[in-house]
């Protein structure tokens, strides 16, 4: 049976993006255009298909990871942030990625089923989404054509 540690994990999260497209409770929120993605952000996402991607992503992390809470996962999207002047020499200093909208994307993978909360230590994946993600890892397994991953057909 093929899992999620048996394909790229890009590869993967395209294809699960595909799958969340049709889910009703899976929508980016009017502010997503507004907001950036992380303190060490100077602009919003650019990506029009940003949300969703986010979603796929977050749903393999907590896949791999959880249970996991949102502070895990704000410093596991987050990234390097200069000292007040991006143009200086001294070292980057490390920043959180933006909380609201891992939380917000966390509470629609809830409502469509797919994650759960785990008492008091973060959100853990459900049966659907563990099915959903092995699903479409078989199906993402099936569309290489890359003759190393072939050991896992």
């Amino acid at each position: 049976m093929t899992t999620v540690y048996d394909v790229p994990a890009d590869a993967l999260i395209e294809a699960v993006m595909a799958e969340l497209e049709s889910e009703d409770e899976i929508e980016a929120p009017d502010w997503i255009e507004f907001t950036k993605s992380g303190a060490d952000r100077e602009l919003p996402p650019e990506q029009e298909d940003f949300w969703l991607r986010r979603t796929a992503s977050l749903l393999r992390k907590v896949s791999v990871d959880g249970p996991v809470g949102v502070g895990a996962l704000k410093t596991e999207y987050g990234g390097g942030k200069q000292g007040s002047n991006r143009y200086q020499v001294r070292p980057r200093k490390s920043a959180d990625g933006s909380g609201n909208v891992i939380r917000t994307a966390l509470q629609q993978l809830e409502a469509a089923g797919y994650v759960e909360t785990a008492e008091g230590r973060g959100r853990k994946i459900t049966g659907a989404g563990q099915s959903l993600l092995d699903e479409t890892a078989a199906d993402v397994l099936d569309d290489l054509d890359d003759p190393e991953l072939e050991r896992y057909a």
